[in-house]
């Protein structure tokens, strides 16, 4: 006989500390699911993993359950809720195209995106770089030519390359925006953004969603 519980379907994050990346994968399988069924996630054990998915459960309307704890490894139980909107806007203006520098906006983005907040993004200065065709991030300086090996070990963290973190927050409805002065300057043209939907403007578009926006970050 089989029971409930080698019947749930198990997600295996083992080796992932980035909780924005944990949260997405257990948004995309909890989408495949029914409202009330549940998940198994199996992650390391860590205080952090384990506070922030308590945390993005509470607000996205999912329920954490029967947390067990196995030497290394935790694994938790998350029964799927009913779907919630939140009314919260947030907006980040990025103006920055280094490795490093990416990882706060865009994560705090995945975030907000993934608890149900409204997002938009505005690229200016080098930042619309991110939004190229072909773009990979580096260092800045002396470091740029050493690049690989941090975005190896940014990756196997769970901190994808930015251009897959921007789609993520599309596919959780992002809008991204970018500063046209800035795609002239650094040659970046309309025809050769990897991304559909970006709305090209300059300040005064991008007022409105600040003026909207609950939550504000300047990167």
């Amino acid at each position: 006989m089989v029971t409930d519980l080698e019947a749930r379907p198990r997600l295996d994050l083992r080796g992932r500390t980035i909780t924005t990346f944990i949260a997405y994968e257990v948004h995309d399988a909890l989408s495949r699911l029914d409202e009330g069924a549940r998940l198994d996630v199996v992650t390391d054990a860590s205080a952090a993993i384990d506070t922030d998915l308590r945390a993005w459960c509470r607000t996205a309307g999912h329920r954490l359950v029967d947390p067990r704890t196995t030497g290394p490894t935790r694994t938790f139980t998350v029964d799927k809720g009913a779907p919630r909107r939140s009314e919260r806007k947030f907006a980040a203006v990025i103006n920055d195209d280094g490795l490093f520098e990416l990882l706060a906006p865009l994560g705090y983005a995945l975030a907000a995106a993934l608890e149900g907040h409204e997002v938009s993004l505005y690229f200016q200065g080098p930042a619309v770089k991110v939004l190229a065709d072909r773009y990979v991030a580096k260092m800045h300086g002396l470091g740029g030519p050493f690049s690989r090996f941090p975005r190896v070990g940014l990756a196997k963290a769970g901190h994808l390359p930015p251009q897959a973190k921007l789609g993520q927050l599309q596919h959780l409805g992002a809008r991204i925006y970018a500063c046209g002065p800035s795609m002239d300057h650094f040659k970046v043209a309309p025809t050769n953004l990897a991304f559909d939907g970006v709305i090209v403007c300059e300040y005064l578009t991008f007022m409105e969603q600040l003026d909207a926006a609950d939550i504000h970050l300047y990167a």
